[in-house]
């Protein structure tokens, strides 16, 4: 039976990687923004010749970001920069994540491999709380959407 909701208390999402296995899903006090997972690139370039035929050339890239919204007061931020630093002393601990996504109403199933973190969130302290976000590289992301059908 298909459902017409949405829900993010649906969500679970985990990072694994050196350093912790990190849930980033419901319960981790995602912002209003939430997770956010973007190609990188195209997968399609057009040439036109000079005769006006089209020709397609498909690129290998399954490349993307994946960010985080995560509430100023969450305790994932403290984990997420432990791990940030354990990553980032050395490169055989870098570019090593994994980050699975899963919606059990929806039947989506994202898996990001070879993630790296991009930066450190950027800060901002002001009148209120806001949010930090994380970007992770992922050098491969594999997407099954709407499998729950």
């Amino acid at each position: 039976m298909s459902s017409n909701t949405y829900s993010f208390i649906n969500t679970q999402c985990s990072l694994v990687g050196p350093g912790g296995n990190i849930n980033l899903g419901q319960g981790a006090a995602v912002g209003d923004e939430g997770i956010k997972i973007a190609p990188t690139g195209d997968v399609n370039t057009m040439t036109i010749g000079a005769d006006g035929t089209p020709m397609h050339s498909l690129h290998a890239d399954h490349s993307g970001m994946v960010s985080v919204q995560l509430l100023k007061t969450s305790p994932v931020n403290q984990l997420l920069a432990e791990m940030y630093g354990i990553q980032t002393s050395s490169s055989v601990m870098h570019g090593q994540n994994v980050i699975s996504l899963t919606n059990n109403v929806t039947g989506d199933t994202i898996v990001c491999t070879f993630c790296a973190f991009k930066k450190a969130p950027e800060l901002e302290y002001k009148k209120e709380g806001g949010f930090n976000v994380w970007e992770f590289q992922a050098g491969v992301i594999s997407r099954v959407l709407g499998g729950n059908t």
